[in-house]
């Protein structure tokens, strides 16, 4: 199986930046999708951003402009950078992937335990 581990959340003040980070690790294939989404407290789950491929990225329109996703194939990490932090962007951030696995022989998708993001005033 593959583990994705999310690091790099905290308490930040609004207007200030953050950088988040998704390890993989376990048997590693190259995925189709990977993305950030998020949980705001009394919420439901949501998309941040998404990275198909090597190039192709999409973002919430909350965030764009603000957030960057990018990811380094050689590190098997993903990454998030987000910058003029608001307090609505306070909530869990999950990693996520998903892709055909040749070591099982099938497509799987994957989420990481999450990383708490809280934005202060």
């Amino acid at each position: 199986q593959v583990h994705l581990m999310e690091s790099g959340g905290g308490l930040v003040q609004a207007g200030g930046s953050l950088r988040l980070s998704c390890a993989a690790s376990g048997r590693i294939f190259n995925f189709g999708v990977m993305g950030w989404y998020r949980q705001a407290p009394g919420k439901q789950r949501e998309t941040v951003a998404t990275i198909t491929g090597g190039y192709s990225t999409d973002f919430a329109d909350s965030v764009k402009g603000r957030f960057t996703i990018s990811k380094d194939n050689a590190k098997n990490t993903l990454y998030l950078q987000m910058n003029s932090l608001k307090s609505d962007d306070t909530a869990v951030y999950y990693c996520y992937a998903n892709g055909y696995s040749p070591f099982d022989d099938r497509y799987l998708e994957v989420w990481g335990q999450g990383t708490l993001v809280t934005v202060s005033s």
